[in-house]
């Protein structure tokens, strides 16, 4: 009789305890392929702007090749479009994106190096540029990390002088090998009035303020 009394308590326990066993283990496991798709998300997303920025002059890039200190290197690109590095010497880089340099210089390293590993990464973007000149507080270059239009540059470099002419100003700019001068009327922008001058700029756009 013990002994049926005794069976009867172990399947309850089963029943009870192994249940609720299943049900605090699923919300976990749960969580854990949540968390482990949000990782995979956001490597993706952080990934696309690197693979897909064009590498211009100025620029820095990290090139590591796996147990190969003496080729890994920090390079910025000349003003010509070319890094130098051991073994293969010069190579055009500007225009491309750091995957596109990633195998250009693997299939260069393969004539020296078996199987060779390259990583290539930006480290710093100095190419993608606007000027501003003239009667503006601080005239420069500005970098165009984000899209950036004339009236935010003219923000960024200080404002206009007393002296700037608001209805003169010009934006030069480079198109299909020639140059284009196009107009910039401050007052009929800020007052909502010719919107379409208020251009997003481009990397060496010049705005220049009489």
């Amino acid at each position: 009789m013990s002994s049926l009394k005794l069976t009867v308590v172990l399947l309850l326990f089963v029943l009870v305890f192994g249940h609720d066993a299943t049900w605090a283990q699923s919300p976990g496991s749960n969580l854990n392929s949540a968390a482990s798709n949000s990782v995979a998300d956001t490597s993706r997303t952080q990934a696309t702007p690197s693979q897909e920025y064009q590498v211009g002059e100025s620029d820095v890039l990290s090139i590591t090749v796996w147990k190969e200190p003496e080729i890994t290197h920090n390079v910025v690109v000349r003003t010509d479009g070319y890094i130098s590095l051991p073994l293969i010497n010069e190579v055009k880089v500007s225009g491309m994106t750091p995957l596109q340099i990633q195998d250009l210089i693997t299939r260069r390293l393969q004539a020296y190096l078996t199987n060779p590993q390259v990583t290539v990464t930006v480290t710093e973007i100095h190419s993608r540029r606007a000027f501003i000149t003239g009667e503006v507080a601080r005239p420069g270059g500005y970098l165009l990390n984000t899209e950036t239009n004339v009236l935010q540059l003219i923000a960024q470099a200080g404002g206009l002088t007393a002296f700037a002419k608001r209805d003169n100003i010009t934006i030069l700019r480079f198109e299909n090998g020639r140059q284009l001068m196009l107009p910039f009327h401050y007052r009929e922008v800020v007052k909502g009035r010719n919107t379409g001058e208020n251009l997003a700029l481009r990397p060496g756009d010049t705005v220049v303020v009489p």
